[in-house]
């Protein structure tokens, strides 16, 4: 049996950590604010849930962090995350040497698509596409169970295209971080749906207070929930054609919006490149929390005979 892991997802408004065995059980869990834009307040938030854990657990445990963006090949310091905080930092090395020990670190996105490809709602498909739907818009791509990256480590990385077959107030969309307009996360994204709907009302609602307002019958947010569920669809639909995955599976925040299962498969087969689309839409088993799931599974990569497969997946190992 495997030895206890443990897991980090840093998210742009929560950390989650998570100890898991051998077997996969969950055997500890903690959530925490983020401490937004500051760098070294981070870095101590996560060495204290290190600490933490351990102490609950009584193990010096092996260290795997979903981030957001990417660790650059060539310079290993992290990039295009929408936590610009983190942009152009050293965050693998620092953390590795805070910690004292190894870090295997992987794309948030990546994460989950290993989790869900695990024992989750992909688990035993070939080809999984996994999509987080939150602060940002992120996408990883899990073949045969393992991660795949690339080169430049930006392999799933949709949402920073832009949204195809724009309508004409559709474009050129709204203002991006990334510099750029109109990028899928703009539009797909909590704050990107919320932003839409303050354009059309004038009010400024969070994404959960728009569900619950369509919920009970508010025409102004059924509408833009069902604009908000066109886009998905023409934003996968691109995905289907270029990847033809066996499975989506939708995590973050908005992944719980039910309709979502219904309406895109229905919807996209207006924009998918073949008479009939077998690619399934599943909302992620593990929820929220997959994503930290899959983190525990990469911290076995710092173990010594295992840095060979983490180079294979394309997963950064950073030494302390």
């Amino acid at each position: 049996m495997e030895e206890p892991t443990l897991g980090i997802d840093l998210g742009g408004t929560k950390i989650e950590a998570v100890v898991l065995d051998g077997a996969g059980r969950t055997r500890w869990r903690r959530r925490r604010s983020t401490p937004r834009d500051d760098y070294a307040a981070t870095l101590e938030a996560l060495v204290a849930l290190v600490a933490e854990a351990e102490a609950e657990t009584g193990r010096r445990l092996a260290v795997g962090i979903g981030h957001p963006g990417a660790v650059d090949p060539v310079t290993g310091r992290i990039k295009n995350a929408n936590s610009t905080w983190l942009n152009d930092r050293p965050f693998g090395r620092d953390l590795a040497r805070r910690l004292a020990r190894p870090v295997a670190l992987a794309n948030d996105a990546d994460c989950l698509a290993l989790s869900e490809a695990t024992d989750g709602a992909g688990a035993g498909a070939a080809v999984v596409f996994a999509v987080i739907l939150g602060t940002g818009v992120g996408g990883g791509i899990a073949v045969e169970g393992r991660v795949l990256a690339g080169p430049d480590a930006i392999a799933g990385e949709w949402g920073h295209n832009p949204l195809p077959w724009p309508e004409a107030d559709e474009w050129p969309g709204p203002p991006c971080w990334c510099g750029l307009h109109g990028c899928i996360e703009t539009w797909l994204s909590g704050p990107g749906l919320a932003a839409d709907f303050a354009r059309a009302t004038g009010e400024r609602l969070d994404a959960r207070t728009i569900a619950a307002r369509a919920a009970a019958g508010d025409g102004a947010a059924r509408t833009v929930l069902d604009r908000h569920a066109h886009r998905l669809a023409r934003a996968l639909a691109t995905v289907v054609n270029l990847l033809d995955p066996d499975v989506v599976v939708l995590g973050g925040g908005l992944s719980r919006l039910d309709h979502l299962y219904e309406a895109v498969p229905r919807l996209w087969t207006r924009w998918v490149f073949s008479p009939t689309v077998r690619t399934a839409l599943r909302r992620a088993r593990h929820g929220d929390s997959s994503g930290v799931r899959g983190a525990a599974r990469l911290a076995r990569l710092t173990r010594g005979a295992a840095h060979g497969e983490g180079a294979r997946l394309r997963v950064t190992v950073a030494e302390p």
